[in-house]
């Protein structure tokens, strides 16, 4: 299991959006330079933010806005938006153990709660860091 590299792309959109606010029109080529990509991934990534009610897109130059402040913005809401977790489970059961067998008849009952609590954890620990964080960070980096 790997979480994609969508997610760690949003949250750099996020941050250049919160650290060029006014400074600069946060644009899809701008967002790609800055994270070394293509500007159609960039986009997507934008799109999906943007479905989610996180951020609004203006065409064309307008730029990139966030729709709710950043303190407010998780980063289990940016996961929620740009990961595609099916029936909402984190973890993907081998699909048909062995009924015969001990363990293939067992292994779900072994598993299951100890992956959903895995998972509730890592979720419940992402609602604990914001976007605000992100850009209260990298001001003081700058």
């Amino acid at each position: 299991m790997q979480i994609s590299t969508r997610f760690t792309v949003a949250l750099h959109i996020f941050t250049c959006v919160e650290a060029f606010r006014g400074e600069y029109k946060v644009t899809s080529d701008f967002l790609a330079a800055s994270i070394n990509t293509n500007p159609v991934i960039v986009r997507k990534i934008l799109s999906q933010l943007s479905r989610a009610g996180l951020i609004s897109v203006a065409r064309g130059t307008g730029g990139i806005e966030l729709v709710r402040p950043p303190e407010e913005i998780t980063f289990y809401d940016v996961y929620r938006a740009v990961e595609s977790v099916e029936n909402n489970t984190l973890f993907r059961f081998h699909e048909n153990p062995n009924p015969e067998c001990p363990v293939g008849r067992n292994i779900h009952a072994l598993l299951d709660q100890k992956l959903l609590a895995i998972q509730q954890a890592m979720e419940s620990k992402m609602r604990e860091f914001t976007v605000g964080d992100l850009r209260d960070g990298i001001r003081r980096m700058r």
